[in-house]
Protein backbone atom coordinates (compact mmCIF):
# COMPACT_ATOMS: atom_id res chain seq x y z
CA UNK A 1 0.00 0.00 0.00
CA UNK A 2 1.12 3.48 -0.72
CA UNK A 3 2.02 5.60 2.07
CA UNK A 4 0.45 8.96 0.95
CA UNK A 5 1.99 10.75 4.03
CA UNK A 6 5.08 9.44 3.85
CA UNK A 7 5.55 10.58 0.07
CA UNK A 8 3.77 14.01 0.67
CA UNK A 9 6.37 14.12 3.55
CA UNK A 10 9.20 13.37 1.01
CA UNK A 11 7.90 16.18 -1.75
CA UNK A 12 7.34 18.84 0.95
CA UNK A 13 11.45 18.64 2.58
CA UNK A 14 12.35 19.40 -1.57
CA UNK A 15 10.30 22.05 -1.48
CA UNK A 16 10.79 25.82 -0.71
CA UNK A 17 9.24 26.34 2.83
CA UNK A 18 6.06 27.96 2.84
CA UNK A 19 5.18 31.86 3.93
CA UNK A 20 4.78 31.76 7.29
CA UNK A 21 2.82 34.43 8.77
CA UNK A 22 5.04 37.08 8.53
CA UNK A 23 5.26 36.42 4.46
CA UNK A 24 1.37 36.74 4.14
CA UNK A 25 1.36 39.65 6.55
CA UNK A 26 3.65 40.95 3.90
CA UNK A 27 1.67 39.97 0.84
CA UNK A 28 -1.67 41.36 2.43
CA UNK A 29 -0.35 44.81 1.82
CA UNK A 30 -0.76 43.86 -1.97
CA UNK A 31 -4.48 43.59 -1.28
CA UNK A 32 -7.26 46.63 -1.55
CA UNK A 33 -10.14 45.45 -1.35
CA UNK A 34 -12.88 46.05 -3.73
CA UNK A 35 -16.08 44.77 -4.85
CA UNK A 36 -14.66 42.77 -7.86
CA UNK A 37 -15.85 40.13 -9.59
CA UNK A 38 -13.88 36.40 -8.08
CA UNK A 39 -14.54 34.01 -10.72
CA UNK A 40 -12.32 31.30 -8.43
CA UNK A 41 -14.41 32.45 -5.01
CA UNK A 42 -17.98 31.91 -7.30
CA UNK A 43 -16.41 28.63 -8.71
CA UNK A 44 -15.84 27.10 -5.43
CA UNK A 45 -18.66 28.14 -3.59
CA UNK A 46 -21.01 27.01 -6.69
CA UNK A 47 -19.20 23.23 -6.16
CA UNK A 48 -19.53 23.50 -2.40
CA UNK A 49 -23.20 23.22 -2.43
CA UNK A 50 -23.50 24.75 0.51
CA UNK A 51 -27.04 24.99 1.73
CA UNK A 52 -28.58 29.14 2.76
CA UNK A 53 -28.24 29.48 6.71
CA UNK A 54 -25.49 26.58 6.78
CA UNK A 55 -22.68 26.99 9.22
CA UNK A 56 -19.26 27.10 7.73
CA UNK A 57 -15.66 26.79 9.42
CA UNK A 58 -12.83 28.15 6.97
CA UNK A 59 -9.43 27.28 7.22
CA UNK A 60 -6.87 30.08 5.58
CA UNK A 61 -9.61 32.27 5.10
CA UNK A 62 -7.19 34.81 3.57
CA UNK A 63 -8.86 38.65 2.79
CA UNK A 64 -12.27 36.22 3.06
CA UNK A 65 -13.65 36.70 -0.15
CA UNK A 66 -15.42 32.93 0.29
CA UNK A 67 -17.13 34.50 3.59
CA UNK A 68 -18.14 37.31 2.12
CA UNK A 69 -19.61 35.30 -0.82
CA UNK A 70 -21.03 32.87 2.71
CA UNK A 71 -22.30 35.27 4.42
CA UNK A 72 -24.70 36.83 1.46
CA UNK A 73 -26.45 33.60 1.51
CA UNK A 74 -27.09 33.78 5.13
CA UNK A 75 -24.52 31.18 6.12
CA UNK A 76 -22.46 32.03 9.35
CA UNK A 77 -19.30 31.51 8.96
CA UNK A 78 -16.20 30.70 11.48
CA UNK A 79 -13.07 32.42 9.69
CA UNK A 80 -9.59 31.55 10.87
CA UNK A 81 -5.97 32.40 9.52
CA UNK A 82 -2.20 32.65 11.35
CA UNK A 83 -1.68 36.13 9.29
CA UNK A 84 -2.58 39.72 11.23
CA UNK A 85 -2.32 41.02 7.73
CA UNK A 86 -4.72 38.89 6.43
CA UNK A 87 -7.15 39.30 9.13
CA UNK A 88 -7.37 42.88 8.98
CA UNK A 89 -8.19 42.94 5.21
CA UNK A 90 -11.10 40.19 6.38
CA UNK A 91 -11.92 43.09 8.50
CA UNK A 92 -11.68 45.84 5.58
CA UNK A 93 -14.00 43.39 3.60
CA UNK A 94 -16.68 42.81 6.07
CA UNK A 95 -17.28 45.98 6.85
CA UNK A 96 -16.86 47.47 3.02
CA UNK A 97 -19.94 44.87 2.55
CA UNK A 98 -21.46 44.80 5.72
CA UNK A 99 -21.61 41.22 5.97
CA UNK A 100 -22.94 39.65 9.05
CA UNK A 101 -22.22 36.52 10.65
CA UNK A 102 -18.83 35.95 10.51
CA UNK A 103 -16.49 35.38 13.31
CA UNK A 104 -13.02 35.73 12.77
CA UNK A 105 -9.96 34.29 15.03
CA UNK A 106 -6.26 33.87 14.15
CA UNK A 107 -5.20 30.57 14.49
CA UNK A 108 -2.87 28.52 12.31
CA UNK A 109 -3.15 24.41 11.43
CA UNK A 110 -0.51 23.59 13.54
CA UNK A 111 -2.41 24.98 16.65
CA UNK A 112 -4.65 23.04 19.52
CA UNK A 113 -8.11 23.81 17.77
CA UNK A 114 -9.61 22.91 20.88
CA UNK A 115 -7.78 25.77 22.57
CA UNK A 116 -9.94 28.10 20.81
CA UNK A 117 -13.24 26.80 21.06
CA UNK A 118 -13.22 25.06 17.59
CA UNK A 119 -14.91 21.58 18.53
CA UNK A 120 -15.98 18.48 16.53
CA UNK A 121 -19.07 18.54 14.62
CA UNK A 122 -19.35 22.38 15.45
CA UNK A 123 -20.29 23.67 11.67
CA UNK A 124 -21.99 21.93 8.60
CA UNK A 125 -19.59 22.35 6.33
CA UNK A 126 -15.14 22.49 6.68
CA UNK A 127 -13.53 24.48 3.91
CA UNK A 128 -9.96 25.29 2.71
CA UNK A 129 -9.48 27.33 -0.09
CA UNK A 130 -5.84 27.23 -1.73
CA UNK A 131 -3.99 27.19 1.87
CA UNK A 132 -2.96 23.10 2.26
CA UNK A 133 0.76 24.12 2.51
CA UNK A 134 1.06 22.38 5.49
CA UNK A 135 4.07 19.80 6.55
CA UNK A 136 1.16 16.99 7.78
CA UNK A 137 -1.11 16.35 5.27
CA UNK A 138 -2.98 13.78 7.05
CA UNK A 139 -3.53 15.80 10.22
CA UNK A 140 -4.66 18.54 8.42
CA UNK A 141 -7.21 16.49 6.85
CA UNK A 142 -8.50 14.51 9.79
CA UNK A 143 -9.27 17.97 11.84
CA UNK A 144 -11.03 19.28 8.95
CA UNK A 145 -12.89 16.26 9.20
CA UNK A 146 -13.48 16.14 12.95
CA UNK A 147 -14.94 20.12 12.75
CA UNK A 148 -18.01 19.47 9.57
CA UNK A 149 -21.39 17.41 10.64
CA UNK A 150 -22.05 16.75 6.48
CA UNK A 151 -19.10 17.69 4.52
CA UNK A 152 -15.60 19.00 3.92
CA UNK A 153 -14.12 21.13 0.62
CA UNK A 154 -10.93 22.04 -0.01
CA UNK A 155 -8.90 23.02 -3.42
CA UNK A 156 -4.83 22.06 -3.83
CA UNK A 157 -2.25 22.37 -7.32
CA UNK A 158 -3.37 19.69 -10.21
CA UNK A 159 0.85 20.29 -11.25
CA UNK A 160 3.34 22.46 -10.28
CA UNK A 161 2.81 25.12 -7.73
CA UNK A 162 0.65 28.23 -8.56
CA UNK A 163 3.79 30.19 -8.42
CA UNK A 164 5.41 28.29 -11.49
CA UNK A 165 4.26 28.08 -14.97
CA UNK A 166 5.39 24.82 -16.69
CA UNK A 167 4.29 26.32 -19.82
CA UNK A 168 7.16 28.90 -19.46
CA UNK A 169 9.73 27.08 -17.71
CA UNK A 170 9.59 24.50 -20.98
CA UNK A 171 9.25 27.78 -23.36
CA UNK A 172 13.01 28.46 -21.57
CA UNK A 173 14.32 25.14 -21.05
CA UNK A 174 13.88 24.47 -17.88
CA UNK A 175 12.08 21.48 -15.84
CA UNK A 176 9.38 21.55 -13.39
CA UNK A 177 8.72 18.88 -10.93
CA UNK A 178 5.13 18.26 -11.35
CA UNK A 179 3.59 16.89 -8.19
CA UNK A 180 0.32 17.16 -8.46
CA UNK A 181 -0.71 17.78 -4.70
CA UNK A 182 -4.36 17.29 -4.78
CA UNK A 183 -3.23 13.12 -5.58
CA UNK A 184 -1.87 13.02 -1.91
CA UNK A 185 -5.14 13.76 -0.53
CA UNK A 186 -7.32 11.97 -3.08
CA UNK A 187 -4.99 9.03 -1.54
CA UNK A 188 -5.05 9.51 2.47
CA UNK A 189 -8.88 10.15 1.87
CA UNK A 190 -9.21 6.95 0.48
CA UNK A 191 -7.58 5.37 2.30
CA UNK A 192 -9.71 6.70 5.62
CA UNK A 193 -12.37 4.94 4.20
CA UNK A 194 -14.15 8.18 2.23
CA UNK A 195 -15.25 8.57 -1.10
CA UNK A 196 -13.77 12.22 -2.14
CA UNK A 197 -14.90 13.61 -5.39
CA UNK A 198 -12.52 15.74 -7.19
CA UNK A 199 -13.96 18.60 -9.65
CA UNK A 200 -11.57 21.45 -11.69
CA UNK A 201 -11.69 25.42 -11.31
CA UNK A 202 -9.51 27.37 -13.89
CA UNK A 203 -8.57 30.58 -12.74
CA UNK A 204 -6.86 33.05 -14.93
CA UNK A 205 -3.53 34.99 -13.73
CA UNK A 206 -2.50 38.79 -14.93
CA UNK A 207 0.85 39.78 -14.49
CA UNK A 208 1.92 43.25 -14.66
CA UNK A 209 4.61 44.96 -14.70
CA UNK A 210 6.78 48.52 -15.12
CA UNK A 211 9.48 47.63 -17.16
CA UNK A 212 11.16 43.98 -18.70
CA UNK A 213 13.27 44.15 -16.09
CA UNK A 214 10.64 43.69 -13.44
CA UNK A 215 9.13 41.43 -15.11
CA UNK A 216 12.38 39.43 -15.71
CA UNK A 217 13.19 39.67 -11.66
CA UNK A 218 9.52 38.37 -11.11
CA UNK A 219 9.75 35.57 -13.73
CA UNK A 220 13.11 34.63 -12.74
CA UNK A 221 11.80 32.90 -9.64
CA UNK A 222 10.11 30.40 -11.36
CA UNK A 223 13.50 28.94 -12.22
CA UNK A 224 14.83 29.32 -8.80
CA UNK A 225 11.76 27.64 -7.73
CA UNK A 226 10.75 25.08 -10.60
CA UNK A 227 11.61 22.05 -8.17
CA UNK A 228 14.47 20.43 -10.45
CA UNK A 229 17.92 21.10 -9.05
CA UNK A 230 20.55 23.46 -11.47
CA UNK A 231 23.76 23.99 -11.04
CA UNK A 232 25.04 27.99 -11.46
CA UNK A 233 25.67 28.28 -14.85
CA UNK A 234 21.99 25.95 -15.70
CA UNK A 235 20.46 28.95 -13.68
CA UNK A 236 22.33 31.77 -15.57
CA UNK A 237 21.18 30.37 -19.31
CA UNK A 238 17.77 29.82 -18.13
CA UNK A 239 17.56 33.53 -17.10
CA UNK A 240 19.13 34.57 -20.19
CA UNK A 241 16.90 32.26 -22.10
CA UNK A 242 13.90 33.96 -20.15
CA UNK A 243 15.07 37.61 -20.81
CA UNK A 244 15.00 36.71 -24.33
CA UNK A 245 11.20 34.80 -24.62
CA UNK A 246 9.85 37.82 -22.39
CA UNK A 247 11.48 40.35 -24.98
CA UNK A 248 8.88 38.29 -27.12
CA UNK A 249 5.40 38.29 -25.08
CA UNK A 250 5.65 41.48 -23.17
CA UNK A 251 3.50 43.81 -24.59
CA UNK A 252 1.68 47.02 -23.58
CA UNK A 253 -1.12 46.47 -21.45
CA UNK A 254 -4.34 48.05 -22.76
CA UNK A 255 -5.86 47.90 -19.24
CA UNK A 256 -3.08 49.69 -17.39
CA UNK A 257 -3.93 51.99 -14.90
CA UNK A 258 -7.48 49.75 -13.85
CA UNK A 259 -7.78 48.04 -10.74
CA UNK A 260 -6.41 44.45 -11.18
CA UNK A 261 -8.59 41.19 -8.98
CA UNK A 262 -7.02 42.51 -6.11
CA UNK A 263 -7.75 46.10 -6.32
CA UNK A 264 -4.39 47.42 -7.31
CA UNK A 265 -3.72 49.39 -10.47
CA UNK A 266 -2.80 47.04 -13.23
CA UNK A 267 1.11 48.51 -14.59
CA UNK A 268 2.45 49.49 -17.99
CA UNK A 269 3.29 46.35 -19.59
CA UNK A 270 1.72 42.27 -19.28
CA UNK A 271 2.32 39.24 -21.25
CA UNK A 272 0.16 38.47 -24.19
CA UNK A 273 -1.58 35.85 -22.72
CA UNK A 274 -3.35 34.96 -19.44
CA UNK A 275 -1.57 32.20 -17.45
CA UNK A 276 -3.96 29.77 -16.18
CA UNK A 277 -3.88 27.92 -12.97
CA UNK A 278 -5.56 24.81 -12.23
CA UNK A 279 -7.01 23.59 -9.33
CA UNK A 280 -8.51 20.18 -7.26
CA UNK A 281 -11.42 20.67 -5.57
CA UNK A 282 -12.11 18.10 -3.62
CA UNK A 283 -14.98 17.28 -1.24
CA UNK A 284 -15.88 14.50 1.07
CA UNK A 285 -19.31 13.31 3.15
CA UNK A 286 -17.53 13.44 6.52
CA UNK A 287 -20.14 10.68 7.75
CA UNK A 288 -19.44 8.17 4.76
CA UNK A 289 -21.87 5.62 6.30
CA UNK A 290 -24.51 7.74 5.75
CA UNK A 291 -23.99 6.71 1.92
CA UNK A 292 -25.16 3.27 2.25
Amino acid sequence: MIDFEHEWECIQATRPKPNDACGWNKRSARYDNKDAKNAYAEDFVRLAGIMPGESVFDMGCGTGTLDILLARQGCRVTAADFSDGMLGKLAENVAMHRAQGIEAMKMSWEDDWSSFGIEDDMADVAIASRSMAVARLDEAIDKLTRVARRKCCITMTTGTAPYVDSRILSAVGVPAASTKDYLYAFGILAQRGFEPTVDYIHSTRKDTFDSHAEALEDFSRMIDRCGVALDEAERQAAYERLSLWLEDHIVANPDAGKPDKKGIPEKALCLDVLRVVSWAFISWDTRPERLY
